[in-house]
């Protein structure tokens, strides 16, 4: 069921129209600038984005203007995610899965809070991914970092989550930042 679901939920967000696309991703950078005003991490780990996954990029350039350290995965097959410095310009290089990674040698971070690609979520902040369980092993360690959700609005969907399956602490989509907080 969850093939079906990740095939449709990918199909709804490739359908976004481009202009649309721009428009909704400016509103989930400013969400998500809006989230670290309010929980000012020094360490963020952040994604390229692939497959029509929100591009925040102007956003990451913002937060490291103030100041924020950024860090990209670095991805080993059946590990959890490294995370390495990064800063917007450094040129990078497609990594273990061909998304692009910094160059080695890595500069290793530990990231406070991680921003987590969603291919769907649903109310309870859990996320569907691509189905490699890189995330998931990543937030299984402890301690962990906060994991926010990006995603599309359209992505909410029904399911249920797996015994593995970690709540993230927030989702910010174009329209809200859903979280389990009172004042978020």
């Amino acid at each position: 069921m969850k093939q079906e679901l990740r095939r449709a939920l990918l199909a709804k967000r490739q359908a976004i129209a481009p202009e649309l696309r721009a428009h909704y991703d400016a509103a989930i950078g400013a969400r998500l600038l809006a989230w670290w005003q309010r929980h000012p991490v020094r360490t963020l780990g952040v994604y390229w984005p692939i497959r029509g996954e929100a591009d925040l990029l102007p956003t990451y350039a913002e937060l490291a203007s103030s100041g924020v350290r950024l860090a990209l995965p670095v991805v080993e097959r059946d590990a959890p995610l490294r995370f390495a410095a990064w800063t917007p310009g450094d040129v990078l290089a497609p990594g273990a899965m061909k998304v692009p990674e910094p160059l080695p040698p890595h500069i290793p971070l530990e990231p406070e809070a991680v921003l987590v690609p969603c291919v769907g979520f649903n109310d309870g902040r859990y996320r569907l991914g691509y189905g490699g369980g890189f995330y998931d092993r990543t937030l299984a360690a402890s301690p962990r970092p906060l994991a926010i959700g990006i995603a599309y609005t359209c992505g909410e969907a029904r399911f249920d989550a797996a015994g593995h399956d970690i709540a993230l602490d927030a989702v910010i989509t174009e329209t809200a930042i859903l979280s389990g907080e009172q004042d978020c």
